[in-house]
């Protein structure tokens, strides 16, 4: 089906689809990046995924001698927010600049 200006159809949405794939690529590689977050001045140290998977959490022996459940709680709820929060700008990030690059406007993703 031919449209106005020479456009045909088929080939607009061949050319969606195709920017689809490479987006979803895109999106799937951004968010397996790993990531590293200290808390507590490096007391705890949270190593995550991009797309929001915790992959480990370490204590330093200071923080777990120290007797202080209720700090080391709050040191390991502050890494890992802080992990989670990072990985999405990273992810969103990514995304923007390859939508950028496919000639999609900022915004419409």
């Amino acid at each position: 089906m031919k449209m106005p200006g020479n456009l045909n159809m088929k080939s607009m949405m061949k050319q969606a689809e195709k920017m689809k794939v490479q987006m979803d690529k895109l999106q799937e590689e951004a968010g397996n990046k790993e990531l590293e977050v200290t808390a507590g001045g490096g007391m705890i140290t949270v190593t995550a995924k991009c797309k929001g998977e915790i992959l480990k959490i370490d204590i330093e022996d200071e923080v777990i001698n120290s007797g202080d459940k209720e700090m080391l709680q709050d040191l390991i709820q502050a890494a890992v927010n802080e992990a989670l929060s990072k990985g999405k700008e990273n992810v969103d990030s990514e995304i923007s600049r390859a939508a950028t690059a496919l000639g999609i406007p900022p915004g419409f993703l």
